[in-house]
């Protein structure tokens, strides 16, 4: 098997798992722990599929999933964000390099902005009672989709 053909793989797998942690986080307001855990354990693949080295590649890779990690803990911990939110982009900064991860993040903020103005909008029209809880997995997922489309697979275009 191709190196090439590999990596569309990997793409393809991680554009599943976004996908259904969009619609899951939409329908239960919860993304799955396994879900955060397969995006994970498949970011090493994708490192091998590239040629990454060990050192200081790889090391990067776990450097900047662990930093996004640990800063979005601190927003869940203030109540800001949910546990699967922080998860997943900790999981999704193992696989970009740290400046997409910034792209990333950027990204997630201004659709996570437009997502919060329709749940805030549909919550009062249903006239709902109590705060409404924003799927920000669905800014999440399709950011990274976004980066996932321009970093690599605009390369077949």
């Amino acid at each position: 098997m191709s190196w090439d053909f590999f990596r569309l793989l990997l793409i393809c797998a991680l554009g599943a798992l976004l996908i259904l942690a969009a619609i899951t986080d939409l329908r239960t307001r919860i993304i799955s722990n396994r879900l955060n855990l397969a995006i994970a354990l498949l970011a090493p693949l994708w490192w091998l599929a590239w040629g990454l080295a060990v050192w200081p590649d790889m090391a990067v890779q776990l450097l900047s999933g662990l930093v996004v990690f640990a800063l979005f803990a601190a927003l869940f911990a203030i109540g800001m964000m949910g546990g699967g939110d922080v998860k997943l982009l900790g999981a999704l900064a193992l696989w970009f390099p740290w400046q997409a991860t910034l792209s990333l993040i950027v990204l997630m903020a201004l659709l996570g902005g437009a997502v919060t103005i329709v749940t805030l909008i549909h919550h009062r029209m249903a006239k709902k009672q109590g705060q409404p809880e924003i799927p920000y997995g669905v800014a999440i997922s399709i950011a990274a989709l976004w980066l996932l489309g321009e970093r690599y697979l605009n390369q077949f275009a």
